[in-house]
């Protein structure tokens, strides 16, 4: 679905978007050529094998990336948040099926006048290379958290890395008492990380009873105490988290 065209001085992501250091003059040549579109929850925006002629920055709302096998099992390969780019400019083939956990908005582009605003603006390019190399290091620490962290890191490290992915603006500081919605499912959460949907359950309790967390519900965690988060990961940096 169309949505009504929203101006980019105004827009919530802003500051962490493929525009972020585009200055006016830029922004106004990228809002020419740019429009919004809506999915509801379980919507699937793109197949894995698709063509796209779009790009698209993720602007409200949670989307999944998941990659099928041959038996037709589909494992989830990682999550889009707010801010995040969807689309390989030079590339026109999807490799993953996206598909909205919530609601969706994407600030999206068709791809040849995208790719010609690369050429032409180079804060475009430079941003766009920094999230490119930004996703490299998230999927290697992904690989650490599948691969060596037990249960209870890998759900301390989850909550850690939305909390930085959606609620802070380049250079400011957390703070503490922090209250995030989760984006996930506990079945969706087990599929992202290796484990059941038993073991994410028990997870939480767990971090619950020790004082890490607090729950509302089973979608809102609150976190009194980012360090005593991080702490419980297994990570020896805050990666500027808690700067």
């Amino acid at each position: 679905m169309l949505q009504e065209h929203v101006s980019c001085s105004s827009c919530p992501i802003r500051h962490r978007a493929v525009c972020a250091k585009c200055d006016t003059d830029e922004l106004e040549r990228l809002n020419a050529i740019k429009f919004y579109k809506t999915y509801a929850a379980g919507e699937t925006i793109a197949y894995q094998g698709d063509e796209l002629d779009v790009v698209a920055s993720v602007v409200s709302g949670v989307a999944t990336l998941e990659r099928g096998i041959e038996d037709g099992r589909m494992q989830m390969v990682g999550l889009l948040l707010p801010s995040d780019f969807i689309g390989r400019p030079g590339r026109t083939i999807l490799n993953y099926d996206v598909t909205a956990v919530s609601d969706v908005t994407l600030c999206s582009f068709h791809r040849q006048p995208f790719e010609q605003l690369l050429i032409e603006i180079p804060h475009l390019q430079e941003r766009l290379l920094q999230m490119a190399f930004d996703e490299l290091d998230a999927a290697r620490e992904w690989m650490l958290l599948l691969g060596r962290k037990t249960a209870r890191e890998k759900i301390a490290s989850m909550l850690i890395s939305v909390v930085k992915r959606t609620h802070l603006p380049e250079g400011q500081s957390l703070g503490t008492a922090t209250r995030l919605e989760l984006p996930l499912s506990r079945e969706a959460m087990g599929n992202f990380l290796g484990l059941t949907i038993e073991t994410v359950s028990r997870q939480f309790t767990a971090l619950r009873k020790d004082g890490v967390i607090e729950l509302e519900g089973k979608r809102v965690v609150i976190i009194p105490d980012m360090d005593l988060l991080l702490a419980e990961s297994g990570d020896d940096d805050d990666g500027g988290l808690l700067a």
